[in-house]
């Protein structure tokens, strides 16, 4: 979804809402992608400051899916979006010193679907987990430790005896 901005130009102080779906359905970070399950549609208020400058306020609750960094099964949960910060827009000629090139302006507009995406990068959990005391996978034959057990040999050895250890292994008796 684009914002004209150009309609807040003419004049400073003055407010719009904006009632913002966005289209989003996966996101992909990483190397990861995550499913975007629920996004209801929001209110962005922006405020023209300056003839070029803008205030926007608003906020959203966006419903993820994702995995497990344990046990690799599905999880989802909310990210809570806020949105409420000042940016500026250039004249066109691309010197504006005092503003930093915000992705989700192109010229006058203001692509929603991109402030989204950006507000829900930087509010991912850096880990994903089921639950707080997932078990997660064994390492050696898959099994998903928070519904069974498995028969693996789970001791630690010192990895300066493994060459024993292959003897062992060629010469044991079936």
């Amino acid at each position: 979804m684009l914002i004209q901005l150009s309609e807040l130009f003419t004049c400073e102080g003055k407010k719009k809402e904006y009632t913002v779906e966005t289209s989003l359905r996966t996101l992909e970070f990483g190397g990861e992608t995550y499913r975007i399950l629920e996004a209801p549609p929001f209110v962005l208020e922006i405020e023209s400051l300056t003839r070029r400058k803008f205030a926007m306020r608003g906020s959203a609750a966006v419903t993820v899916e994702g995995h497990c960094a344990r046990c690799l099964e599905p999880v989802s949960f909310v990210c809570n979006l806020c949105f409420d910060r000042e940016f500026a827009i250039g004249e066109g000629n691309g010197q504006e010193e005092d503003s930093e090139e915000e992705p989700y302006l192109d010229g006058s507009c203001l692509d929603a679907d991109r402030l989204v995406c950006n507000e829900l990068l930087l509010s991912l959990p850096m880990r994903v987990l089921c639950r707080e005391d997932c078990r997660g996978i064994c390492n050696r034959c898959g099994t998903n430790l928070n519904f069974g057990t498995c028969t693996c040999d789970t001791r630690s050895l010192d990895p300066r005896m493994s060459v024993i250890q292959e003897i062992f292994n060629e010469f044991k008796e079936v």
